[in-house]
């Protein structure tokens, strides 16, 4: 099977094991042992040199109205499918005219990969297309964790409305007074004023060690990859996050509330923080959770499936 994974990124080729930066996209590309190709190169690719096309449609796109996408991709492909970007809702925050754009888009290809089950519902609800869904991933072979004791709170994201921020901020501080964050492009300038640790951008397999040295995590924020709860479950720290996220769900499920429930996310934050036995169970049942759904072998498994049917 033939694989080939089209996006707004830079590279042309296979993704090795050791990649440093093994963000959930680029760990797709590598577990498929697929090709990325920039979506602006398509044009260059000869016909019918796939099986398999996967078209991660990007955020701007503005740039593709003029574009021949889905010619291209029918030109190249056998299958053409295209993969749910951040949340199902986000684009339409865009213009009429790219909300009327992407929608044809997806009318136009055989699979809608998606995050979550209520995306899968989202989108078999405004499409007649096939929807599956494509489970985030993590290249496990060369994380460094932290060895020492772990401490203080990992939030899932900044204090703007895509990661609702400033909710995680104070569930973290029932757990402690020690809070980190990633720092995103949409942060604001002032948030640096407040006593969070903002981390830099860093690769991927940085980040890991760094979240491997806190104690808890805490995502308050809107559904989309669930990348941080699944890092998080691999690494067997408990996180306190909504369960309309698949990694969130069926990896922390004794941590997980209903979207904007804060009330019960503090009640659990209280818990956690007070009762090791319930912290040790939370850390145990999200490793084990990740590995018998999340593993690499799992994800191969599940794919085939797709592809088989």
């Amino acid at each position: 099977m033939k694989i080939a994974f089209f996006s707004e990124a830079g590279y042309t080729g296979k993704i090795p094991r050791n990649h440093p930066n093994m963000r959930t996209d680029v760990a797709w590309v590598c577990a498929l042992d697929a090709v990325h190709h920039p979506i602006v190169t398509m044009n260059t690719i000869p016909d019918n040199s796939y099986d398999i096309g996967i078209v991660i449609i990007p955020k701007n796109k503005d740039m593709l109205f003029e574009f021949p996408l889905i010619e291209h991709m029918k030109r190249i492909c056998n299958k053409v499918c295209t993969m749910q970007e951040s949340t199902y809702w986000y684009w339409q925050g865009g213009t009429v005219q790219s909300q009327l754009w992407y929608h044809n888009i997806l009318q136009s290809v055989d699979i809608i990969f998606c995050h979550n089950d209520m995306d899968l519902k989202y989108y078999r609800g405004i499409t007649d297309v096939r929807c599956e869904l494509m489970p985030s991933l993590m290249i496990t072979d060369y994380i460094k964790q932290y060895e020492g004791e772990r401490n203080g709170v990992m939030v899932g994201g900044n204090w703007v409305t895509a990661y609702r921020g400033f909710d995680s901020y104070i569930i973290g501080k029932i757990l402690s007074d020690s809070i980190t964050s990633p720092t995103t492009g949409r942060m604001k300038p002032d948030e640096k004023l407040l006593d969070i640790n903002h981390l830099p951008w860093i690769q991927w397999i940085q980040w890991i060690y760094e979240l491997s040295k806190c104690k808890y995590g805490v995502q308050l924020g809107t559904a989309a990859a669930g990348t941080f709860n699944m890092n998080c479950a691999y690494l067997g720290i408990p996180c306190i996050a909504y369960d309309n996220v698949n990694t969130q769900k069926y990896l922390h499920p004794s941590l997980s509330v209903a979207d904007g429930d804060v009330e019960q996310a503090r009640n659990l934050a209280i818990q956690l923080s007070k009762d090791q036995d319930f912290y040790t169970q939370c850390s145990v049942e999200a490793k084990e959770n990740f590995n018998k759904i999340y593993s690499e072998n799992a994800f191969i498994k599940h794919m085939n499936n797709i592809w088989n049917n």
